[in-house]
């Protein structure tokens, strides 16, 4: 995923503030908010069709807020504040952009391959009534090859595109101990204005977990079980159907201002059995800024 190096500084995430409403606790999910801020700062500097040329890299700072659900199918919520750093980069091979953080190996008009990274923060289980005594979740790390065709451009600088990314994923606690795999296909619809003053992005999908995955999250092993709480193994299948919006909005020369909101259909999964499975869906939402301090003289080949 890298010309020579790339410091990518995102694993230094640190929450500024975190706070939930009554008797619902500070936890982290899949799709950590941290890594959904970042795919969303990262989107609201990457378009620029107003400049002569795409710098080759940009550095910048972002603050967002944002509410979800514990995790998913939990009827818990979590609301957190981040302040980090961003970095956009445009290399030939490595990129990361408003697409992700990855190794693109194949990129034309109509088909791209490359491989994707992800990233989540850890999570106690103690702060869940729900997960009470289990053990904690720690950091996950996701990667693997992403595919993306592009079906159709209605109109210039508008396109639907179909992507599929299957990641293995890792728990990063001590070392890294696989926890599965992850498949999650989505339809994308991106349009944008001409002169790059805003962007919008809608996408449509299901998200799909192996056994070994689904147990990260549902399984209740026997010394964890109570009377309340029995014990469960779970199984491969559906974890959720999504749909999402995201966009951004240009301020000025260096400032973005993006938002996101996302629902989650559980009422489907395969593991409604789970004594850890609360409820059939779940909104998560945020908002933010992007402020860019530094760019490339060097431009970028898209």
């Amino acid at each position: 995923m890298q010309q020579p190096i790339l410091l990518l500084i995102f694993d230094r995430l640190r929450p500024l503030r975190q706070s939930t409403f009554p008797m619902n606790r500070k936890m982290k999910s899949l799709s950590s908010i941290g890594a959904t801020l970042l795919l969303c700062c990262a989107s609201a500097s990457a378009n620029e069709a107003d400049d002569p040329y795409l710098p080759l890299w940009k550095v910048g700072v972002a603050g967002a807020g944002a509410s979800t659900p514990a995790y998913p199918a939990s009827d818990q919520r979590s609301e957190r504040a981040l302040a980090l750093p961003f970095l956009i980069y445009r290399g030939e091979v490595l990129r990361a952009d408003q697409s992700g953080i990855g190794a693109r190996l194949l990129h034309t008009d109509a088909i791209e391959v490359d491989v994707g990274f992800a990233l989540s923060l850890p999570a106690r289980s103690d702060d869940v009534p729900a997960r009470a005594g289990m053990p904690d979740l720690g950091p996950l790390v996701e990667f693997g090859p992403r595919v993306k065709v592009t079906l159709v451009r209605p109109a210039p600088g508008s396109f639907v595109r179909l992507e599929v990314p299957l990641r293995a994923v890792f728990e990063a606690n001590g070392g890294l101990r696989r926890e599965g795999w992850a498949f999650e296909p989505k339809l994308v619809y991106e349009t944008g204005d001409a002169l790059g003053r805003w962007n919008l992005n809608a996408n449509l999908g299901v998200v799909l977990a192996d056994a070994k995955f689904s147990n990260y999250f549902y399984e209740v092993k026997q010394p964890f079980a109570t009377i309340d709480r029995p014990s469960y193994r779970a199984k491969s299948g559906l974890m959720s159907t999504r749909a999402g919006v995201s966009g951004w909005r240009k301020l000025g020369p260096d400032w973005r201002l993006f938002g996101f909101a996302r629902y989650d259909n559980y009422a489907h999964a395969a593991n409604r059995a789970s004594p850890l499975f609360e409820q059939n869906s779940g909104v998560s939402v945020g908002i933010g800024f992007a402020w860019t301090l530094y760019r490339s003289k060097a431009s970028a080949r898209k």
